[in-house]
């Protein structure tokens, strides 16, 4: 948990500690970057304003130099700042001040659709193909047609196995952020059209003109290609 906030980091400590996690406390970024390298980490609750570097160049940080997935923590409400936070890379964002109980959902959540400590799929299910790129279920890993590989934010990766497994169906925004979250969309609840925008940028040939996610105007979106089990 990176938050200059003692209060809060003792609270939450523990809270999740009952709860059965472990928790490391960092106030800044060279205390995240020293438990980083000193333990594994499954997952970083992140504030925004922090001394020094603030929230969002670590989170680019963490985008950049490490895989597990980053949840937001920050008594930032406003939209600009969640879209700006998941347009970084962040998985979740939750403002303050937060129900632990919603907090520990949500952590549980996300470590589920990592799939931190989790068993690999079975065989059958080992990889997909579709448009030229390989998704491999097991390693949580995709390719291009070349074999080089295609970096994925947790995010990012649900969302495609979502769309994987309804091809040719349109999807509208409150059925995926039900499928992602299993909650109804809020009136401010973007993150969907935020995912969809980078991954878009990782897949496309043609972001601006997509051919692989296509939007369905005043309706939602599409996965335009069929995919093979491989």
């Amino acid at each position: 948990m990176v938050d200059d906030d003692e209060e809060i980091v003792a609270l939450a400590e523990r809270y999740f500690g009952k709860h059965g996690f472990r928790v490391s406390a960092a106030a800044d970024g060279a205390a995240m970057r020293r438990v980083l390298a000193e333990a594994p980490v499954d997952l970083v609750l992140l504030d925004l304003g922090l001394p020094g570097e603030d929230g969002f160049d670590l989170t680019r940080y963490l985008r950049a130099n490490w895989r597990g997935p980053v949840i937001i923590v920050t008594g930032r409400g406003e939209s600009v700042d969640r879209v700006v936070g998941l347009e970084l890379g962040a998985d979740d964002y939750v403002t303050k001040p937060f129900d632990l109980r919603e907090l520990l959902a949500r952590v549980r959540s996300v470590l589920r659709r990592s799939g931190s400590r989790e068993t690999p799929a079975p065989p059958e299910q080992a990889a997909v193909r579709f448009a030229g790129f390989r998704l491999d279920l097991s390693a949580r890993r995709l390719t291009d047609a070349e074999g080089r590989p295609v970096n994925l934010t947790t995010g990012e990766y649900d969302l495609l196995c979502v769309l994987l497994e309804r091809p040719n169906r349109v999807l509208s925004r409150d059925d995926l952020v039900s499928l992602l979250h299993g909650r109804e969309a809020g009136p401010y609840d973007r993150a969907v059209d935020v995912q969809i925008g980078r991954l878009r940028r990782k897949i496309e040939a043609d972001p601006a003109n997509p051919e692989i996610i296509k939007s369905v105007r005043g309706v939602g979106y599409v996965l335009a290609v069929r995919p093979q089990r491989a």
